[in-house]
């Protein structure tokens, strides 16, 4: 399944909502570098922040594309999932700590599932759904590696962590400017047409 022009086009209108998550990704992921200085709990808490304010970024994303696409729901899986560990981890910290690991893997590599599907559908009317393959490549293979190694080590999963976040940071933000443009290029054609039509 895919988008058509309409779906892209009316996509596009929010491509600064993939920028900002993109933001925080990376910010996230450079204050997990830090998190070892301060302990566990630093780690869980910024794990939980980053999975919430995602979770609602890609929940606002389904809802505001529910009339326009017909796979809305799955933006909005990815925003309850991503909703779902951010507040496991907040209200249960201590719990949290102690399956951090297999938390952390199992929203990655379902978020990263996602992100490839939406990549396909996008693939046909836009060029740079690359970048969000490249992200939910970037997030199975992260979860994986510490589903394979759970045991590698704290300070190991701090910068499996924050190297993910920045990869995923990055590839969100260059889908996001992507999108910008072909936002700009609807408004430039839509501003023709009515200039045509007055």
């Amino acid at each position: 399944m895919t988008f058509d022009m309409a779906g892209t086009i009316g996509l596009a209108k929010w491509w600064w909502t993939l920028v900002v998550r993109g933001v925080i990704a990376i910010v996230f992921g450079l204050l997990a570098f830090a998190a070892p200085t301060f302990g566990i709990g630093l780690l869980v808490a910024l794990f939980a922040v980053w999975a919430l304010i995602d979770g609602v970024g890609s929940l606002f994303a389904g809802i505001r594309t529910r009339g326009r696409d017909r796979s809305w729901w799955i933006e909005i899986l990815e925003g309850v999932v991503g909703i779902a560990a951010g507040v496991v981890a907040l209200l249960l910290p201590g719990f949290a700590a102690e399956v951090l690991v297999l938390l952390i893997a199992v929203w990655s590599i379902v978020t990263g599932v996602i992100e490839i599907g939406l990549a396909i559908r996008l693939r046909r009317v836009l060029e740079g759904e690359v970048w969000l393959a490249l992200a939910g490549v970037a997030s199975i293979l992260f979860g994986g590696l510490i589903l394979l190694f759970p045991a590698a080590g704290a300070l190991s999963l701090v910068w499996l962590l924050g190297s993910f976040a920045i990869a995923f940071g990055a590839f969100l933000i260059m889908l996001g400017w992507r999108l910008r443009n072909v936002d700009r290029m609807a408004r430039i054609d839509a501003a023709h047409d009515y200039g045509a039509t007055a």
